[in-house]
Parts: C-alpha cells; sequence; structure tokens
C-alpha cells in the first residue's frame, strides 16, 4: 500500500475550450510547491490532481499542508493505493480507513468500477467493504441516506484507491489565470483580506505600502512585510513597492484645509498606485475599504478619489461586516499581526472633522495648491521594491 493525494477541483470543471490553461496553471503552481517537499508525480484524471510521492523521503504531510492553500482546489483526500483484488482491498480497508472514523457514528461506502474488468460490480464492492468496516470499527452504523462520513473505493487502471473525509481546500481559480493588479496593503485588518479575496479568482498580486517615515516606525514597516509573508502562502511570492509619503504629507498640513487632508492623500495614494500599476503590466487596483466603514470610505468620499485611477478598483471588502472581514482575516492567519499597534501613514496627521460628503471639484481645489505631479514623480522615484517569497 502506499499512499497518495486526491485533490479535487471546483469550477475549472466548467471551463470549456481554456479549460486546459486553468488545469496547466493549477498542476505548474503544484509542482513547483512539491518540489520544497521531495520528488512527487503530478498528474490529471477525471477532474481530479493526483499528488503521488515517488520515494520515501518525499514529505506528504508538507505537501498535503501547502496543497490546501493552493486555489482552484476545492477538496484534498488522502488516499491508500493497492492492488486490484478483493483480499488487498480489505487488507488496506482495515488498516487505513479506521483513522478517519474515529468519533463518527454513521458511513456509507460508494464504490466505482472504472476498471470493468474487474470481477465485482459497485454494489457488490460496497457491500463486502461496508462488512468490512463493521468488522473493524466499534459503534458504528451504516447510513447510506446522511452519513457522517463516505468511505469511497475506486478500481482504476493502475490499482485500487481508498480514500475518506475529504477536506474543503481553499477553492476559487488558480491564481495568475485573470491577470495581475496592484494591492494597497496598509498594515491593518482589511487589505490583507482583500488581497486574499481577489488572488482566490485567479488574480496575481503585487502590492504597493505607503509609509511615513519616521511618524511611522521600522517595526510599522516589518509589520506589513510579515503581513504580505502570510499572504504569499496562498498568492504565492509577492513584490511589496514601498512608497514613502513623508514630503507630500508635510506639504498637505502647512497648504491644505484640514477636513481635506485624508481625501487629498488618497488621491496621491490611488494615482502613485496607479502609475506603478501600469508600468508592471497590472489591470486594476486592490483596496480594503469597506462602504462606511470610516470618513474616507463613504460613496461620496470613494466617489472623489477613484477619479484619480485610470484603472478599475477592485474592492473585494466594500459589503462586509468588520465581523465578517476578521473572520477571514483569522482563518488566513493575518488576523494577529494586522492588529499589531503601530501607526501607518493614514493613521498620522489625521484631521479631527474629515469631510464625509466631499464635492470634487472643492478636493480638486485643494489638491492644486501643490505640484500634485511632480510630487507623484519624486515619491515613485523614490521607491523600493521588497520580494516576499513563499516560505516553505
Amino acid at each position: 500500500m502506499k499512499e497518495i493525494l486526491l485533490c479535487k477541483y471546483g469550477e475549472i470543471v466548467l471551463k470549456g475550450a481554456n479549460r486546459k490553461y486553468f488545469e496547466d496553471m493549477l498542476c505548474k503552481t503544484l509542482r513547483f510547491r512539491a518540489k520544497h517537499y521531495g520528488k512527487f508525480l503530478i498528474t490529471r484524471s477525471q477532474s481530479t490532481i493526483v499528488i503521488e510521492p515517488q520515494d520515501d523521503a518525499a514529505d506528504l504531510d508538507g505537501m498535503f499542508e501547502t496543497a490546501m492553500k493552493v486555489f482552484g482546489i476545492v477538496g484534498i483526500s488522502r488516499c491508500a493505493v493497492c492492488e486490484k483484488n478483493m483480499d488487498a482491498i480489505r487488507e488496506t480497508v482495515r488498516s487505513y480507513v479506521p483513522q478517519f472514523l474515529e468519533g463518527k457514528k454513521s458511513f456509507k461506502v460508494a464504490a466505482k468500477r472504472s476498471d470493468k474488468r474487474f470481477p465485482l460490480d459497485s454494489m457488490e464492492i460496497g457491500r463486502e467493504i461496508g462488512g468490512e468496516i463493521l468488522s473493524v470499527v466499534p459503534r458504528i452504523k451504516v447510513d447510506v441516506h446522511d452519513p457522517e462520513i463516505t468511505v469511497h473505493v475506486e478500481i482504476r487502471e493502475l490499482g485500487a484507491y481508498i480514500h475518506a473525509g475529504q477536506l474543503p481546500a481553499a477553492g476559487g481559480l488558480p491564481v495568475g489565470t485573470n491577470g495581475k493588479a496592484m494591492l494597497l496593503l496598509s498594515g491593518g485588518i482589511d487589505s490583507p483580506v482583500a488581497g486574499y479575496m481577489v488572488a482566490k479568482r485567479g488574480v496575481e498580486i503585487e502590492a504597493v505600502h505607503f509609509e511615513s517615515f519616521p511618524y511611522t516606525s521600522e517595526r510599522a514597516r516589518e509589520k506589513v512585510f510579515e503581513l504580505a509573508r502570510i499572504m504569499a502562502q496562498y498568492t504565492g511570492s509577492i513584490n511589496l513597492h514601498v512608497v514613502s509619503l513623508t514630503h507630500i504629507q508635510e506639504l498637505l498640513v502647512k497648504n491644505c484645509e484640514e477636513d481635506y487632508f485624508t481625501l487629498v492623500l488618497r488621491r496621491y495614494m490611488m494615482t502613485i498606485a496607479d502609475r506603478l500599476a501600469h508600468s508592471l503590466g497590472c489591470g486594476g487596483l486592490v483596496t480594503g475599504e469597506t462602504l462606511g466603514q470610516v470618513a474616507s470610505q463613504t460613496m461620496q468620499a470613494l466617489g472623489v478619489t477613484d477619479p484619480a485611477t485610470t484603472l478599475p478598483v477592485f474592492r473585494p471588502c466594500i459589503g462586509l461586516d468588520k465581523e465578517e472581514i476578521i473572520r477571514v482575516a483569522r482563518k488566513i492567519g493575518t488576523f494577529e499581526t494586522s492588529i499589531q499597534p503601530y501607526e501607518d501613514c493614514c493613521t498620522v496627521f489625521t484631521p479631527k472633522h474629515p469631510k464625509t460628503r466631499p464635492e470634487l471639484d472643492k478636493v480638486l481645489e485643494q489638491q492644486n495648491r501643490l505640484d500634485f505631479e511632480a510630487l507623484v514623480e519624486e515619491a515613485i522615484a523614490g521607491a523600493y521594491v521588497q520580494r516576499i517569497r513563499i516560505e516553505f
């Protein structure tokens, strides 16, 4: 008996002529990750990707954990493979299946005979294996209508496959199948969740972080690097562009009315992100904004910041409550890092009474008190890139 992984993909099966493109991208991602866990053979079969260790040194547990974070896979099963005869199948069921049935009260067997040369049909295989499980697992019952767990026995060309208890994986579409976007990564709770949600739809992520050193600290910068490292477990490696807004903010404080400070600053951020995105071939911007959460995220405020970019702005959190966003942040592991109490550029020089219903012409009048284009180019020229690699 040997153990393999069966990775089921979801909406990829609905694709038409370009389905192979999505499958190839998914396999490419898995093969890249597999290199860090030993020798694996990765193949496709019947809407399933099979991950098979090639020697005893291959780390199947590590491969399982990383595959759970690959977008495009909806569920993963650990699976035992044995010879195609009932003696071998019974022995494998006795030794392998009970671990998945601990604490379960009911089960059923789903048998599938792809190799029609096998002497028993699916119903007969199901009865045989069901009886075998009842003989080795105490206090469990058969329930064919609503079982707690289903034990699968598949008779395929190359052997018998036995697995139970598929675990839900990341879902979505393979990263890179839906273009590339620039994420405005602040260091708070919302923006990492926004990046995760867009990457789940197959978008490759670039990121830009705005800082205001020395008003923001080295620890605040490292916090953002750590958030990107956590995100990279799902999105793949990220290029993080760090842009200083210190000079812009100091000039805004001196030259603009306090009520408009945040709005004009947001327009600088959107324009800088837009220029970086264009230079890197990104098709859109991604922000963690939620409608009505703060003064700069009212409908009117978003209406005056959006014209500062020529690209579409994706806001996957726009209709979520804070608790819903926090649930996702906890799930992907960014929450505890996000709540570390370090300042970011949006929390320094904060106006006491920011405009919540601004008018674009009045915002532009404030913006035009400074040389907008020159300051944007200066900020971009001073930016640097930190490559955040996926950690294994």
